[in-house]
């Protein structure tokens, strides 16, 4: 039987069975993972990228203990909005951090509330405040 231990001083070995899972139930987006006093570790495409991975957004998550939500300067994701949180202790010590590719991040609220109706209509099969056309660019 395997042992898997998540501690301040985990190894990509140890972080490894839990990222895949993380990646694998968001649909396969990026997912990383580092502990305080090691690398980490960075998944993609269903497989290990990096085994020696410490993105920029995990170091600074363990440093203030918070999530963080963020597009990075630097590093891997540069560009791309991440959101990291830190892997706590009992007594609420980040030990570590778990980030991943925040596809919530990547939509334009602008266009989301134009299409809102539309959306609606789709899941829930009717639409909430039916607008005609006139009214619709008398708010615009």
């Amino acid at each position: 039987m395997h042992r898997y231990v998540l501690s301040c001083n985990a190894g990509s070995e140890d972080l490894e069975p839990i990222v895949l899972a993380v990646h694998e139930l968001i649909h396969r987006l990026p997912v990383t993972a580092k502990s305080v006093d090691r690398d980490g570790i960075r998944v993609e495409d269903g497989r290990v990228i990096d085994r020696n991975y410490n993105g920029p957004i995990l170091l600074e998550s363990i440093a203030k203990n918070q999530l963080i939500q963020v597009t990075p300067a630097s590093g891997a994701y540069k560009g791309v909005p991440v959101t990291v949180t830190p892997i706590r202790d009992k007594d609420g010590n980040a030990i570590g951090a778990i980030g991943v590719v925040d596809i919530t991040g990547i939509f334009d609220l602008a266009t989301l509330m134009e299409h809102q109706s539309a959306i609606l209509k789709q899941v829930c099969g009717k639409d909430p405040c039916p607008l005609d056309s006139e009214q619709i660019s008398s708010r615009r």
